[in-house]
């Protein structure tokens, strides 16, 4: 694992429009639990205007399964190598569905990277010592919500508070099935990974991104942050999605 400070990162991918042929063109991008992929737009702005073809992944976080088949089908419309991006949940998603031969490079921000039998339930189950917990709410007909009114600070603490009271309101209900899912083999074992760590983040322990990415061998950027990252700093976000696209690791 290569640890790098968010001004080298930057440095890094000062200079990443992807120019000649070792740049990979395609980004995908898949959005985790609670939210939908419109929480990209900002990060899908700078790629795009920094020469990017950006697909987002409208995931019906139903189950696992279902998550990943909607993944695969936006790699295979790629023309080309893929830069799979997951948020969170997505972690898992990308996790599964980036075995697929169009997909080069994994980039997980503030993302769960499960290991063979692992689901994001079995990585939650046993959080650091001291790690704060979640307002997740009973699950009510197999989908799961955060408390309306928690929701801001757990996970979008550096969000605009417009911003993250309109997140808390559109809540998309993420099954129980898709936390449960088990990742069969892991795309992070044979595909080189980059990992963005937040380490404000009340969702997902900072303990447990590096931990994950530790052993996913992932260059990793560690940046203060919510686990909102993409919303409140999507240049940061970019940039290493930019890196990733150009790095020859």
């Amino acid at each position: 694992m290569t640890a790098m400070t968010l001004a080298t990162a930057a440095h890094a991918a000062s200079a990443t429009a992807p120019k000649g042929q070792d740049a990979i063109k395609n980004v995908v991008l898949v959005h985790g639990g609670f939210v939908d992929g419109s929480g990209w737009q900002k990060v899908y702005d700078i790629l795009k205007k920094d020469g990017y073809n950006v697909t987002i992944v409208q995931n019906p976080t139903t189950s696992l399964s279902d998550d990943v088949a909607v993944t695969k089908r936006a790699i295979a419309q790629q023309n080309g190598p893929v830069v799979l991006v997951g948020h969170s949940y997505g972690g898992a998603v990308i996790s599964e569905a980036g075995t697929e031969a169009k997909v080069q490079r994994l980039v997980y921000i503030a993302a769960f990277a499960p290991d063979a039998g692992e689901s994001v339930q079995t990585l939650i189950g046993n959080p650091p010592p001291g790690a704060s917990q979640p307002p997740i709410l009973p699950p009510q007909d197999g989908f799961l919500f955060l408390d309306r009114a928690k929701f801001a600070a757990a996970f979008a603490g550096d969000v605009p508070a417009p911003e993250a009271s309109f997140m808390a309101d559109s809540q998309v209900p993420w099954g129980v099935q898709a936390l449960s899912g088990q990742v069969t083999v892991p795309a992070w074992k044979t595909k080189p990974s980059w990992y963005l760590v937040t380490l404000d983040d009340h969702m997902i322990p900072p303990q447990a991104q590096q931990t994950m990415a530790k052993r996913a061998g992932s260059t990793v950027v560690e940046v203060a942050g919510s686990h909102a990252i993409y919303v409140s700093k999507p240049a940061v976000v970019a940039k290493l999605i930019e890196q990733a696209a150009h790095d020859k690791k």
